[in-house]
């Protein structure tokens, strides 16, 4: 087993722990290449939710993939398009490690949980904007394009009618953004053909970040030719992870979204 922690490079306050089964090299030509997959916790951009973290990249790595979690910077240093940039770099880096990781670079999916998914999400959305420079220049930009994004109960929009302004205020860096400043990380007014391919699932009880979060990514999607796949559970609450128990009630029904995204994750071409 793999289990180590790599600092993304120029940012001292992010962390991506790789949590692989470790590929011997008399078997690494009888074995093919895995998929990867990149986690993001969510915590409004304040903090890593542990039960969104760990958790779900074990469900991932049950399943044969490479699983990846990423710490990325949150409070004060969420603004200026840092924790995008971190998981940009992140996707170049399991590329650029491939190898060592035995991973497909062709399939190197991110997960996302709340603000996570929003991350997840600004990585399938936001990949190739001048915002990364100098840490990424463009000829380097397609290299950090996840695969696929799997978005879960998401924050997407800056709509002050169903926003989580929380996330908002820290991506900006202030707590009075103008409607310009979040227009900026309102994934929904920024998807284009481009985007990539996504898994979504959300609550219509959800009362922490509104259903209308993954409505309106999903109704952009549609509208650039994007394909997706998206699941609305009529019950449970914001933050269920796995739907298991570790946060919140446990919820057997929802608890079917991890084995309907391990397929379309590996069934996306």
């Amino acid at each position: 087993m793999i289990c180590q922690s790599y600092q993304i490079p120029c940012f001292e306050d992010a962390t991506l722990t790789a949590i692989c089964e470790d590929v011997t090299d008399d078997t690494r030509t009888k074995r093919p290449l895995r998929r990867a997959v990149i986690v993001c916790p969510g915590g409004a951009y304040h903090g890593h939710a542990s039960h969104e973290g760990d958790p779900i990249a074990f469900r991932f790595l049950g399943a044969g993939f490479a699983t990846f979690v990423l710490r990325y910077s949150v409070k004060e240093r969420a603004a200026d398009f840092r924790p995008l940039t971190e998981i940009l770099l992140a996707i170049r880096f399991v590329r650029e490690h491939a190898a060592e990781f035995h991973v497909d670079p062709d399939y190197v999916f991110t997960c996302g949980f709340s603000a996570g998914g929003h991350l997840a999400g600004s990585a399938g959305v936001l990949w190739n904007t001048p915002e990364v420079e100098p840490y990424i220049p463009q000829h380097e930009r397609a290299l950090c394009r996840p695969t696929g994004m799997i978005l879960c109960y998401p924050v997407i929009t800056a709509d002050k009618a169903f926003g989580h302004m929380g996330s908002f205020k820290r991506l900006c860096g202030s707590d009075t953004p103008t409607d310009a400043q979040m227009a900026r990380f309102s994934l929904e007014k920024h998807v284009t053909k481009d985007t990539s391919p996504a898994f979504l699932w959300h609550t219509f009880a959800d009362t922490g970040v509104h259903v209308n979060n993954t409505l309106f990514m999903a109704d952009a999607l549609t509208k650039a030719g994007v394909p997706f796949e998206a699941h609305i559970f009529p019950t449970g609450q914001h933050g269920l992870g796995l739907c298991d128990g570790a946060y919140g009630a446990p919820n057997a029904h929802n608890a079917c979204w991890i084995d309907l995204a391990i397929t379309w994750a590996k069934n996306l071409a």
